[in-house]
């Protein structure tokens, strides 16, 4: 594989996992299975390990899955919430004890076996042995805060209570508690038939339901639900002592008041670790609660530190995960959704069957090939597969009972080679080995464009995503997302979020609140409006550059600099071309390109030359991205954008900093890389700040790199900075250099 094919995949395997993240953490809509996201990470993993260059501060690798929900106030962990690496074999686990063995090899290891709880990790801080602040795990750093819904649960103390004879008698000045909140198998079943006899759409399945009663604004609404949790570990710890071991700090939160896992196996060989994790899959199915696997830890913490941590894991845990279950159903149907980008995904309508905790109607088909490849028709009988408590996958045929009159399935004669939901023409996308609709105002593809322009990451318009946005799309009053600012208070205010038999209205405080975000979106920095077009090859990174050297939109869509990338390209390849075959072409061309450069080095687009020819542009803006951001705004469509925007009153707020200014700026000429994770900010925030402030950020660590800033859980690019002498800032000493 060559690098130019290496980045592509790249890209495509982190924006699937980016848009998978989203929907399982942000959305609690998730499409494929563990299993299915695993195998995308691997690759991902496998990938950057061959190809280092490939690894960006945002690649999917160098983060700790999912975002803070919007509603709530963030709060900051002391003690980063780490997920944990999965593996599926007992050989796999072998692997990995000697992993930790061969790190630590003169020390005699002790494991311990616990189930592993399907629901919603919270973190609970504790003073002085009073509950504070109960929060989501959210991105693994900044949570959000459910104090108020946490405290309707009864199982979760409100303070702690110790007994006299207890091991450890002082209470902790300060204490992070880690758990899971789940909703019960028999409480999820009586809360199901209560939502079917009021006439209501029952759950989809108790993890779902638990995350979703934790999202609730009203505490009244979740003290209804039948939530529960089970605490498992501890975070930051301020306290006269602490335990050891694993065991005896379960032991002791025990003792605080918490429930704990009902049973742990503590394991002193390999042999007994794989008998305790057989064992637990005997006995797992008679807890209250839903589990799909054992995590696996070293019980000594001492050991613990030793064994250290990745970038997005322990090195001393990890989770197994038990054969996902599965069953067998007919296939009565195959109906094509049609998503943001106008691409086409069929969805299995099953012959309902109970799977997993929950009855199963419709499982992911992913795509055309999928279903060549497994050879799956319609009036089939399919083996469906659920880990993880997610939405199902067909994963094969039970050719043996096929019908006899059977025909291969035909994704373009089954849609009678249309859009299903506008009627437009569809073509075939070779990049992403799928069907798009082409009709861009599409109303499937529209709600799904007004998602993405109201995201956190985008314009951050509240109460405009989800259900506001199908309705807007549904009952006609929003076609694309700039259409949301021709919205009023008493449009919104009257909108029908339920259906016309079960009218349920957004309301007046709702409506006040989205035309406010609305209106503060019209003045919103430039660089979250390029990024919120949705302009093609146009991600975060490159949207604040592009706003670092442009005051305007309108100077965006007529920009020389963007020119010029493209002349210095093609006069670069021609001028390469000509070299043999007509100098005097070529020294044309090289003074051409010398212009060019000028131009752009002046204009602080690309670095002032050595004297060897190494200048280059400093930006991630290449030939590619230049061409499609000049297309777009070419385009009828981005001509009408401008225009819109400047009817609605849409003026983004400047963010260009002025060349003169720039040498000036304290990170002016320096190149900085980010590594692990920072204490009070996320890695956008702290790249925004250096780009802000004249710097660069690049996504990997050589000796043209000026600093490297580091938070906890550093990995290699740590390693690599201090074998080159580069500087390492810690965030304290990077905020001291931005004053």
């Amino acid at each position: 594989m060559t690098l130019s094919q290496a980045k592509s995949r790249h890209d495509d395997l982190a924006a699937q996992l980016r848009h998978h993240d989203h929907l399982y953490y942000v959305q609690s809509k998730p499409e494929i299975t563990d299993r299915d996201y695993d195998r995308l990470y691997r690759e991902l993993v496998d990938l950057e390990t061959q190809f280092p260059e490939l690894i960006t501060p945002d690649s999917p690798t160098q983060r700790v899955s999912e975002s803070p929900i919007k509603a709530f106030k963030p709060v900051q962990h002391r003690v980063s919430m780490l997920s944990l690496d999965n593996t599926y074999s007992q050989d796999e686990v072998r692997q990995f004890v000697a992993r930790v063995q061969r790190i630590v090899p003169n020390e005699k290891l002790e494991w311990t076996v616990e189930p592993k709880v399907d629901g919603l990790a919270v973190n609970l801080t504790y003073e002085n042995g009073k509950l504070v602040v109960g929060a989501t795990r959210g991105d693994g750093t900044t949570g959000d805060d459910i104090t108020s819904n946490l405290k309707t649960i009864r199982s979760i103390p409100l303070k702690f209570s110790q007994k006299r004879d207890a091991s450890h008698s002082a209470i902790p000045q300060l204490i992070e508690v880690r758990g899971e909140v789940y909703m019960s198998k028999k409480g999820f079943e009586k809360l199901n038939a209560e939502r079917e006899a009021a006439g209501e759409e029952p759950f989809q399945n108790p993890r779902n339901s638990a995350a979703g009663s934790l999202k609730q604004l009203d505490p009244r609404i979740v003290a209804k639900r039948p939530l529960n949790a089970l605490f498992y570990g501890v975070g930051h710890f301020e306290g006269e002592r602490a335990p050891a071991t694993h065991a005896d700090w379960l032991a002791w939160l025990a003792e605080l008041g918490f429930k704990t896992p009902e049973k742990i196996w503590v394991c002193y060989s390999e042999e007994e670790l794989l008998n305790a994790i057989n064992e637990l899959d005997k006995v797992r199915h008679d807890f209250a609660y839903e589990t799909d696997g054992a995590v696996i830890k070293l019980n000594n913490f001492a050991l613990r530190e030793k064994v250290g941590y990745t970038t997005k894991a322990p090195r001393w845990a990890i989770a197994y995960k038990y054969a996902a279950e599965q069953a067998q159903t007919t296939l009565n149907g195959i109906t094509i959704q049609v998503g943001r980008t106008g691409i086409l995904t069929p969805v299995a309508e099953l012959e309902p069957v109970f799977l997993a905790g929950s009855t199963i109607a419709r499982a992911t088909l992913h795509n055309e090939d999928e279903i060549k490849r497994k050879d799956i028709r319609i009036g089939d009988t399919v083996i469906i597969e659920k880990a993880g408590e997610v939405i199902p996958a067909v994963i094969g045929v039970v050719e043996a009972k096929r019908p006899a009159n059977s025909h291969p399935f035909d994704f373009q004669k089954h849609i009678h080679n249309k859009c299903p939901v506008c009627g437009s023409t569809i073509s075939r996308d070779p990049q992403y080995v799928a069907w798009r609709c082409e009709n861009l105002q599409c109303p499937a593809q529209a709600t799904r464009r007004i998602e993405f322009f109201t995201a956190r990451g985008a314009l951050d318009i509240e109460s405009v995503g989800g259900i506001v946005a199908d309705k807007v799309v549904e009952r006609g009053l929003v076609r694309e997302p700039l259409d949301l600012f021709e919205l009023t208070l008493e449009k919104l205010a009257t909108l029908n979020l339920g259906t016309d038999d079960a009218a349920r209205v957004f309301g007046p405080k709702n409506a006040e609140k989205a035309i406010r975000a609305l209106e503060r979106a019209k003045t919103a920095p430039l660089s979250r409006w390029l990024f919120a077009l949705a302009i093609p090859e146009v991600g975060k990174t490159t949207a604040g550059q592009l706003a670092n050297f442009h005051a305007t939109i309108e100077e965006v869509a007529e920009s020389p600099l963007l020119r010029d990338v493209l002349g210095y390209h093609e006069k670069t390849e021609q001028a390469r071309q000509a070299r043999r075959e007509n100098p005097e072409l070529h020294e044309k061309l090289k003074a051409e390109i010398d212009s060019i450069m000028q131009r752009l080095t002046e204009a602080g687009f690309a670095e002032p030359s050595q004297g060897k020819g190494d200048r280059g542009i400093v930006t991630e803006v290449g030939p590619v991205v230049a061409k499609s951001i000049l297309d777009y705004f070419a385009s009828s469509a981005g001509k009408k954008v401008i225009a819109r925007m400047h009817e609605l009153g849409v003026k983004p707020a400047s963010q260009k900093v002025e060349v003169s200014k720039k040498a000036g700026l304290p990170f002016s000429g320096k190149t900085f890389v980010l590594t692990g994770t920072l204490p009070t900010m996320t890695r956008d925030e702290a790249s925004a700040k250096i780009t802000e402030l004249g710097g660069k950020v690049t996504s990997s660590v050589s000796k043209n790199t000026d600093f490297v800033l580091a938070g906890a859980e550093a990995g290699s690019k740590l390693d690599k900075a201090q074998a080159l002498g580069v500087n390492v800032l810690d965030e304290a000493a990077f905020l001291k250099m931005c004053e």
